[in-house]
């Protein structure tokens, strides 16, 4: 920013040139003063970057994570502008930045998190699902809103909606705020609503006019519940009012925007919509320490200097890290056994603090209550619950496991289809010297990363596993860890 300019003379000043020149330094100082302000508010701010957070460059132009899966002036000139604020802490004009997280980041390490620099989280606590309307808790939201708190960083949260009437707009927000009473929510409450252009959306045949009163609807409501409402949407989607009347929203909101330049913030020191705005989402492929995948960063106009007390004293539940974040299991409810033998384990990994409870054998029976697509079955066993390879179980409760023929090349007593393939880990595969997990002799050769390629020269879909070759040598892995590449 700049300073005040000096004035020197070399002639003995007068009285009265005395005083032109103190009225000359207040009037460009109070300039000064009302042009830092302003500049401040419109998001224009391009000197405080903060080179500590790394960030990559987007990967999309405007949109952000949706479950089918945010720099502006909070007030304008306008004298219709009443931006609501809630009962929290103390808002000031200090640049921040944050990121928003919900399960698609994992399990995350808010310590590292918080040494890295940032200042707030805005955490997905739920959403409406687009199929059938369930409002649906997000499996990392207390995790994430209890660990971010406890290692100094602000939180905010935000809702995925796909309300098609204020009624449930409203029963939305009331939702929101009954899960988040108990938590110091500093940050604004965000309403974000994406894929309704989608025909396979409840929200499809919305006007403009029906999704804006129906946002209207949430972030009132958030309103009276306390917390400071914040509406978000990419820059596409509200220049010229193109599919939200933002010129209404604008007026009584805060206002979120996506837009992800080439070279993101500090790179880009704004963002190139011209509208309102107090947020701005610069980039959804960032990198920061403490969080394995990819995540929005945002660069927030405004800060606070404390945290917001909750509305409700009790204390929430402390909980632990959900072990299935990531995986998206599908509720099922039937009979299982091994298809031979298979491992329990504690988490869906084969991770080495992923202890192995018990073996299950063909004949013993478990209740499966989960199926996730990356290759994992939830099951009940005396009453509590474990993890196990879903390719070795089976429904098929009179199956009996065959005898194995022996491979007359490697003598593994696995019968193997033959293959000449290219497969990768989906994320990651041991590689062990026999296809099993119980043989003591099956030792893990190496963990192969994502993004690795080797050679399957023969599976086994019976039971699940495959032969491939790397570095020269035989070894085999389960099959649904990886998948075929050309």
């Amino acid at each position: 920013m700049g300073r005040n300019d000096e004035f020197d003379f070399d002639d003995r000043p007068s009285v009265k040139g005395s005083i032109v020149v103190a009225i000359a330094a207040v009037v460009v100082t109070c300039a000064l003063i009302v042009a830092v302000f302003l500049f401040i508010r419109a998001g224009r701010d391009s000197e405080t970057a903060r080179p500590d957070v790394i960030t990559g460059e987007s990967v999309m132009t405007e949109e952000s994570n949706s479950e089918d899966e945010e720099v502006g002036a909070s007030e304008s000139e306008s004298e219709e502008t009443n931006i609501l604020i809630g009962d929290g802490a103390v808002e000031n004009a200090e640049l921040t930045l944050g990121i928003d997280v919900s399960r698609y980041q994992g399990n995350v390490d808010w310590k590292q998190v918080a040494d890295s620099g940032i200042d707030f989280a805005i955490v997905r606590v739920g959403y409406r699902t687009m199929e059938n309307g369930e409002i649906v808790e997000d499996s990392t939201a207390k995790y994430n809103l209890q660990e971010a708190s406890a290692n100094g960083i602000k939180v905010g949260v935000y809702f995925f909606s796909t309300a098609v009437s204020e009624e449930e707009a409203i029963e939305e927000a009331r939702w929101v705020a009954d899960f988040i009473d108990q938590y110091k929510i500093t940050y604004p409450v965000a309403y974000n609503c994406e894929g309704f252009e989608k025909v396979t959306s409840r929200q499809y045949n919305l006007t403009k006019e029906e999704r804006t009163n129906i946002a209207k609807a949430f972030l009132n409501k958030i309103y009276d519940e306390g917390y400071t409402p914040m509406f978000y949407a990419s820059k596409g989607e509200m220049e010229g009012d193109n599919q939200w009347v933002i010129s209404d929203l604008e007026k009584n909101y805060k206002i979120w925007v996506s837009w992800y330049p080439d070279k993101p913030y500090p790179d880009t020191p704004v963002a190139s919509y011209t509208g309102t705005h107090d947020m701005w989402q610069y980039t959804n492929n960032g990198k920061i320490e403490g969080i394995e995948y990819a995540v929005d960063v945002n660069v927030a106009y405004f800060g606070y200097e404390s945290e917001a007390d909750p509305k409700d004293d009790t204390a929430p539940e402390q909980v632990g890290i959900n072990v299935e974040t990531g995986h998206n299991f599908t509720e099922v409810n039937e009979t299982v056994t091994a298809k031979d033998a298979t491992n329990l384990r504690i988490k869906p990994s084969q991770d080495e603090d992923s202890r192995v409870v018990f073996t299950l054998k063909n004949g013993e029976t478990v209740t499966r209550t989960g199926v996730s697509a990356s290759g994992w079955s939830r099951v009940v066993y005396n009453g509590d619950i474990y993890y196990a390879v879903s390719s070795l179980l089976t429904t098929d409760l009179t199956l009996k496991t065959p005898e194995p023929t022996p491979e007359p090349d490697d003598g593994i007593k696995t019968e193997f289809v033959s293959r000449n393939e290219n497969v990768t880990p989906k994320i990651e595969v041991n590689l062990r010297t026999l296809p099993s997990v119980t043989n003591p002799e099956s030792i893990v050769v190496v963990t192969l990363p994502s993004g690795s390629v080797v050679r399957r020269t023969g599976i086994n879909e019976d039971v699940g596993w495959s032969r491939v070759e790397y570095e020269g040598q035989i070894l085999y892995c389960v099959s649904s860890y990886v998948y075929v590449v050309e």
